[in-house]
C-alpha cells in the first residue's frame, strides 16, 4: 500500500509502509544534463507542531524555507527539482516533522538528525 507520493523533477519516489521498500519509477524524462538538488541541512532538530485533521501542509523538502518545517516556496530559486511534500492527517494530532531533511520517512522525523554528519553540519541562521 502506498502511503505518499514525493515527486522530485521527473522521478517519483513512492514509499510504502516499511521504510526498506523504496521503489524509484521513471518518468518520461530519460536523462537530466544536471543533477537534482540536494536538500539543505535546515535544522539539527525536529519540529514538534500540532496539526489539524483535514488540513494540508506543505512540508518543505529543500531546507531553503524561512518558514520551516512548512514551505513558502524557496525551492522554486534554490533548488529547482524539489518540491514540497504536501500532505494531510486524518485527524488532528502532535507530531515531529523533520528539520533537517534527510529522513527516510518524510515528513516525519526518525532521528537521523542524532548522526554525525547532520550534527556537524552548517546550518543557516533564521
Amino acid at each position: 500500500m502506498v502511503t505518499r507520493l514525493l515527486y522530485r523533477a521527473g522521478t517519483a519516489v513512492l514509499k510504502r509502509n516499511s521504510p526498506a521498500s523504496v521503489f524509484l519509477v521513471q518518468c518520461c524524462y530519460s536523462s537530466f544534463t544536471t543533477p537534482l538538488p540536494e536538500p539543505r541541512i535546515a535544522a539539527k532538530h525536529p519540529f514538534k507542531v500540532h496539526l489539524e485533521g483535514g488540513k494540508r501542509y506543505p512540508w518543505c523538502a529543500c531546507g531553503y524555507s524561512k518558514k520551516q518545517p512548512y514551505c513558502d516556496g524557496s525551492h522554486k530559486k534554490h533548488a529547482p527539482g524539489l518540491s514540497p511534500l504536501r500532505f494531510t492527517l486524518e485527524e488532528a494530532k502532535t507530531v515531529w516533522l523533520c528539520g533537517c531533511k534527510q529522513t527516510q520517512n518524510p515528513p516525519y522525523c526518525d532521528g537521523t538528525h542524532k548522526q554525525a554528519f547532520v550534527q556537524e553540519a552548517e546550518v543557516p541562521s533564521n
